[in-house]
Parts: structure tokens; sequence; C-alpha cells
């Protein structure tokens, strides 16, 4: 049987600069079709189904960094913003919403077909590994909706909290070191041990609201962090 094409959405209000893109990722053996208003996207999202969004940052009616905000409350199609706005700002914020990847313009189309290609075999080695419902006693990581509940009550975590939770709670009782929790973020720019020392701070207070007599994320002192459903 053959296997059927991998689908990105291009979402890019500058024709020329749509069709090119499409042209290389269609070399490539993707199947590649355009959007150039940030309105009509989530409706495109319904009607079809896509593998994976480039999202320019301004567009006509719902800008990029809305857009993506919006995907992210149903979704984790993977994400890949493009944009002239090179501020760290834009940047921080960009990914800080949720988006897998970030490309600034000009760029070349064959970068953009790179970026694509490492973002989706990253996202297809997450749903081999965690495309499952983990569920430890009174703790409920639902990956297909992007979802943690604790004694059945919703608990909201940012994306990159997600993701070390996920990679935590897919190797229960071992420790994973801060390199290997780095790797996990490596889609994100400028993260460092400090940034995972941070995150899973968050991360614990949080659980904790809903947990407060067990440590569900434990430090290994020198070493890393180990997910405990016991």
């Amino acid at each position: 049987m053959t296997q059927s094409k991998q689908k990105i959405l291009v979402v890019e209000d500058e024709t020329a600069i749509a069709e090119i893109v499409i042209e290389y990722l269609q070399r490539e053996g993707y199947e590649a079709v355009a959007q150039t208003s940030g309105d009509r996207v989530q409706a495109m999202l319904i009607q079809q189904n896509f593998d994976l969004i480039l999202l320019d940052v301004m567009l006509p009616g719902m800008n990029g960094f809305d857009l993506c905000r919006e995907i992210r409350k149903t979704s984790m199609i993977p994400i890949i913003m493009m944009t002239a706005r090179v501020e760290e700002i834009d940047r921080l914020i960009g990914l800080e919403l949720g988006a897998d990847d970030y490309i600034c313009k000009p760029f070349s189309p064959r970068e953009v077909v790179a970026r694509t290609k490492a973002v989706l075999r990253r996202h297809e080695f997450a749903k081999k590994n965690q495309d499952k419902t983990s569920e430890h006693q009174e703790f409920e990581l639902d990956q297909a909706a992007f979802l943690l509940k604790i004694r059945g009550q919703k608990v909201d975590l940012t994306p990159s909290e997600f993701k070390l939770l996920s990679a935590l709670a897919a190797r229960p009782n071992n420790v994973m070191s801060r390199s290997q929790l780095l790797d996990v973020l490596s889609d994100e720019k400028d993260v460092y041990d400090r940034t995972i020392d941070s995150h899973i701070k968050n991360l614990r207070k949080k659980i904790s609201k809903y947990l407060p007599e067990r440590d569900i994320v434990q430090t290994i002192y020198g070493i890393g962090y180990r997910f405990d459903p016991s």
C-alpha cells in the first residue's frame, strides 16, 4: 500500500513566497497548500487534516501569534512560525505560545524544508513513544488531548511544561538528566539547564495544588528528575 503524503499548510499572504515554499515542499514529496488569511485557517483545519503548519506572523485578519494561540487550545499540530520580526521578544512570544520552531525572513526555501523535516521527525517520534493516555492512579496525562487531569480536575500547563511532564511520565521511576530534558525542548531556542529547573519548579508547584501529600516529580540531586506515580 502506498503511504499517503504528509500535508503541509502554508499560511503566508505574500503569494510569491508561498509559491516558492510550496514548490520546494512538493519536490521533497510533501503535499502543500496555501492560505493567505489568518481568519480562514481554523475552518481549513476542521475541513482537512494537516501534518504541519508553516505560519507567517504578519497576516491579514488574525495575526500569526493570535492564530497560534487559538490553534493550541485544541490541537498540538506542529507549527513553524515565519516572520521578518526578528526582535527577541517576538521570538520568545512565538515559542511560548506553542510554536515548534521559528524561521526569520529572508530565509532559504531549503532551510524551510530542512526545518519542516526536523519538526515532523520529532513529532512522529513523540507520537510513537507517547501517543497514548498515561494513567497513574489519580493522575491522568492525555497526549491526544494535550491535557493533564489530577483527581478529575484540569491542570493548566504551558507547552514546555507539558512536554517535560510527558517525557518523564513515559519513563516512570527512571531518572532523566537535565541533558535529556534539554533534548525534549530542543525545538526551543535559548534553553539552558536553569530553564529546565525553572519549568520543573513551576510544574511541581501546579501539581502540588492537587496532590499536596505526594511528590510526583522528584529531584534527584546532581543527576536530574524522576516521575514517581506511586
